[in-house]
This record gives structure tokens, C-alpha cells and sequence, in this order.
């Protein structure tokens, strides 16, 4: 590494990675970890020709109350030059219940769409055609269900399933350590993702089963190492969990595998971050796993530039946050792109600051210049420094998960979420006590108030419509196929080998509702109950 003063403390990354003043040729890696775009271990993309080929995927997350609504606003997206869509759901559908469950009453519609049965899927995706763009669906506990959904919906529209694409979140092992959207045991749960994981290689090959999301262990207070290292040892848990089952190799399903991130202010962090997690993803899935095809190493990942490193003082210094990470992504390989709203912090996004949001992907991509060049960075004596000492911290984070059983056992044990816990208990104190600075928040503050833009509740004649809706397709279904689709699904799920896939795409064509299904399984394999982690 270069050297330093001595004498003088140096400054640190957000996660605490020391860094010199000046940085040089001694500081570079062999030339063979740099590599070229394109080529193996991929540090400076996944693709020779980069951005100049094509372009990331413009994503806006969107989707509030009934499917109606969100249908809308994602025909104004894509008008707007949006080139994929990025699916909210609502907690009940999130938490698997369905709208007229009275425990979730209050929260129907409220952070996301809401989807009961097939009939919501096919309102959310009317005129929109499927063959032709990207959706991403931010599920996890439910997420075999919404894909069942949406493969249901194409179906019914005529289109191929082999044209279909897109990702499922459907990473339940974050949602133990730091989200908590989860529903069954860890076990079942395994299970079920590696259910999806084959049949999308199977029956949906250009659909994504899953994206591993360190985006939330970001979010409840990890590093940017740790949320690296957490989300590659996640991946290698379903990766295990497939690959146990004897049926396919590393080559027929990691194509599929995909990732998901928050980016944050630290810029060269950040990209750092993204270089030695590609790099790193690709050594393991051919030196651990042994693949063949150097198209199963590629790490292909999306973000969203918001979440937790927005603030609502100040709130449109927001807009400046959200450019600077987004070109921290692009800088670091991003292929899907999610740019949040300025307001987020504080209301449901408006049609306004949605295109806002839009409008600074676009201005990076076709104004400033930074897709003419492939990983411009590459070879820059800090950032390469910069990304090997990175890499070093995401090994030594995974070395240490694995010595406490894996993450599978460090979440049923607690032991994630305890070290996740530490990091936010001591940013917030950085945060308290001014050492890391927050502009508007614990420096240059005014007296400037918190804007009031209009936010979103379900209005009465909304509410009305989806319980109607709910009500009518149990009037109107063929109850003699739901009860048979239902328990097929039942006895299946008592069966370890049976894939539970077609037989939940088989429930959605009889639309049957989120909360039957995931009632079905809970009487087969119960619930997760949260270990206490203090």
C-alpha cells in the first residue's frame, strides 16, 4: 500500500479501510487481478464493450395501491424512457395475506401494490408487453408465489415464457439478518428458492430467480464490506442448496443468479466495492465450484442509489446524493439501476420527483460522457489499491461467517444480525456525535422545514375496489380446481425431492389468492420464529 507520514492519522473509508494521501504505481495489483473487460476474474466488467454496447437498465420502483393505479404509473414510466419496471408490493402481499385479512387492514396498498390472486397480475401488466421489457419484483417471502403470477399472466397473454424477463428478488436469508419480510423456517425456505431457481433455468431461461440483496443488511447498518461479503456467502448458500440436489450443474443455473446493492455516498468506495465483489463472485464460482463456462463467473448486479443515505432535512440535497451514487455505480458495472426519489425519505414518491429521479440516469448516460469509455477507472493507482484491500476485508467477513456455521446457522443463531447490529449502533453515533458528516443533517444546518408534499394513502373507493375484486374471483373461480390445486400443493410440500413451482404456477391459473397458498405451506412447515440477537 503507499506509504504514509508518520505521525499522521490517516483518513478512512466509510468502512473503515485506511487511505493515504497519495497513491502510485507500487500500489497496483499483478496485472492478471486487473484484467481486461470482459475476461476473467472480470474486475473491470462483465462485458468487453461495456456501456458503448448497451446500456444499463433504467429501473424506477413503483407501485402503490391497487393494480389499477400502478399500472398507470408504469405505462408513464415507460413512456417517459424508462426500460424496465421495478414492481413494490404492498406488506400483505409482502407478508403473504391477502387484502381482506383484517390483521393487515391498514397496510393494504400502502408501501407497494397490492396482488391477491392472478386477476391483480393480469390488471398490473394490461397493455404492457411482457415480451418486450425487464420486470424486477422486490419479494422474498412470497416471491415463488409472485413469479408464479406473473409466469400465470404470460400464459394467459400468450406470451412464451422462454421470452420472459426479469428478476425475483427471493432472498429470504437477508430478510432473517435485517428486513424481516420472512414466513417459514429457514429450511423450507431453501427449499422453495432452489424450487424457483430450477425452474427458471428450465422453463423461464432468461428470467433471473433470484437476486442475492445485500441491499438490506446495508440498510439495517452494515458496511459496505460487510454488505459485500454477506450477500457473496448468501449466494454460495443457494448455490449449496441447489447443487446438494444432484440434478444440475453450476453451469446449467448460475447464469440466473444475479445480485442487488444500495449504493452510498463514498464514491470511491463504492466502486471499489463493486469491482472486488465481481472479481471475487467469479473466483469462487469457478475455482470453488468448479464451472466451466466463464458466463457462470459474471457477477450481474443491480442498485438502487437511496435508502438509508437519504435524509429529510434538506430534503433536495437528496437530488445531489442519488447523481453522485449513480455514477459511482456505473463506475463500478452496474447492468440495472434504480435512482430513488428525493422525497422518499418521507412520502410515497410523486409523478414529479419520480421523473426526477428517471431524468438523472439519463442525463448520465447520454450527457456527461461516462458511457463512452469501458471502466474508465481501471489501472487508477487508488482505486485498484482500493479495490484489492476491499476484497481482502469481504474474504476475511466470509472466513468468519463460515467459522460460525455458515449464514444459514449465523441467522437462525443471530450472529448476522448482531454484527449488523454493532455497525449501526456505531454510525449512528458517528452520526450523533458529528465525526461523519451529513450535510443539512449534523452540519450546515438551517432553518429550512421539512417539505409537505402530497403522499399517497389508499382513498375508501380504492379499498372498496380490491376487496371487490377478491371477492369476485372467490365467487367466480372453479372452486373444485382450487381445492384440488391447493391440496396437491399441500401434499407436495410434505415431499423433500417434489419441485413446488408447477404446482403453484398450477394454483395461480385457478386463482387461488397469496394468503391460501402460503397457508397451505405454513401447515406443512410452520413459521420462523426471530432468535434474540442481545
Amino acid at each position: 500500500m503507499a506509504t504514509r507520514k508518520s505521525g499522521t492519522t490517516a483518513p478512512a473509508t466509510d468502512s473503515g479501510i485506511p487511505v493515504a494521501a497519495v497513491y502510485g504505481p507500487e500500489d497496483l495489483p499483478a496485472q492478471e487481478r486487473i484484467g481486461r473487460p470482459g475476461e476473467f476474474p472480470f474486475t473491470r466488467g462483465n462485458f468487453a464493450g461495456g456501456y458503448r454496447d448497451r446500456l444499463w437498465t433504467f429501473r424506477q420502483y413503483s407501485g402503490f395501491g391497487t393494480a389499477e393505479e400502478s399500472n398507470a404509473r408504469y405505462r408513464y414510466l415507460l413512456g417517459q424512457g424508462g426500460t424496465g419496471l421495478s414492481v413494490a408490493l404492498d406488506l400483505p402481499t409482502q407478508c403473504g395475506f391477502d387484502s381482506d385479512d383484517p390483521d393487515v387492514e391498514e397496510e393494504v396498498g400502502r408501501v407497494g401494490v397490492a396482488i391477491d390472486t392472478l386477476r391483480d397480475a393480469e390488471i398490473l401488466f394490461d397493455g404492457i408487453p411482457l415480451d418486450e421489457i425487464s420486470t424486477s419484483f422486490t419479494i422474498n417471502g412470497t416471491a415463488a408465489i409472485l413469479l408464479a403470477f406473473y409466469v400465470a399472466a404470460a400464459d394467459k397473454a400468450g406470451v412464451p415464457r422462454a421470452a420472459l424477463r426479469g428478476t425475483i428478488q427471493n432472498d429470504i436469508l437477508k430478510e432473517y439478518a435485517s428486513r424481516g419480510t420472512w414466513i417459514w423456517p429457514a429450511v423450507p425456505s431453501m427449499r422453495l428458492i432452489a424450487d424457483t431457481i430450477e425452474f427458471c433455468a428450465t422453463e423461464v431461461p432468461r428470467f433471473n430467480a433470484i437476486s442475492v440483496a445485500g441491499a438490506h443488511f446495508r440498510d439495517a447498518g452494515a458496511t459496505a464490506a460487510q454488505e459485500m461479503a454477506f450477500t457473496l456467502a448468501d449466494g454460495m448458500a443457494y448455490v449449496d442448496e441447489v447443487l446438494a440436489r444432484g440434478r444440475m450443474t453450476i453451469d446449467e443455473f448460475a447464469p440466473q443468479v444475479s445480485f442487488f446493492f444500495y449504493t452510498h455516498g463514498d464514491f470511491f468506495e463504492e466502486v471499489a466495492k463493486y469491482r472486488a465483489g465481481r472479481r471475487r463472485w467469479a473466483t469462487i464460482v469457478r475455482d470453488h465450484y468448479g464451472a466451466k463456462d466463464d458466463r457462470s463467473a459474471m457477477f450481474r448486479f443491480g442498485c438502487v442509489c437511496g435508502g438509508a443515505s437519504l435524509y429529510a432535512p434538506q430534503a433536495q440535497n437528496n437530488v445531489v446524493r442519488v447523481a453522485y451514487e449513480a455514477m459511482a455505480s456505473i463506475f463500478g458495472g452496474v447492468q440495472s439501476m434504480f435512482t430513488a426519489a428525493w422525497d422518499e425519505p418521507f412520502a410515497l414518491p410523486s409523478e414529479a420527483s419520480t421523473t426526477l429521479a428517471l431524468r438523472t440516469q439519463q442525463v448520465l448516460a447520454h450527457e456527461t460522457g461516462v458511457a463512452r469509455v469501458v471502466d474508465p477507472l481501471g489501472g487508477s493507482y487508488y482505486v485498484e489499491a482500493l479495490t484489492d484491500e476491499m476484497e481482502a476485508r469481504i474474504v476475511a467477513i466470509m472466513d468468519d461467517v463460515a467459522d460460525h456455521g455458515g449464514m444459514v446457522r449465523g441467522v437462525e443463531e443471530g450472529y448476522v444480525q448482531r454484527l449488523i447490529a454493532d455497525e449501526a449502533y456505531a454510525v449512528q453515533h458517528a452520526l450523533e456525535s458529528g465525526e461523519r458528516k451529513v450535510v443539512g443533517l449534523n452540519c450546515f444546518q438551517t432553518d429550512e422545514p421539512t417539505p409537505e408534499p402530497e403522499g399517497y394513502e389508499m382513498d375508501e373507493d380504492n379499498r372498496r375496489r380490491q376487496l371487490d375484486r377478491l371477492a369476485e374471483v372467490r365467487r367466480t373461480r372453479d372452486a373444485g380446481a382450487v381445492t384440488a390445486a391447493l391440496d396437491e400443493l399441500g401434499r407436495a410440500a410434505r415431499v423433500p425431492d417434489v419441485n413446488l413451482m408447477p404446482l403453484l404456477v398450477t394454483c395461480a391459473h385457478a386463482y387461488c389468492s397469496v394468503g391460501e397458498m402460503v397457508a397451505v405451506l405454513k401447515d406443512a412447515w410452520g413459521e420462523f420464529r426471530q432468535p434474540a440477537v442481545f
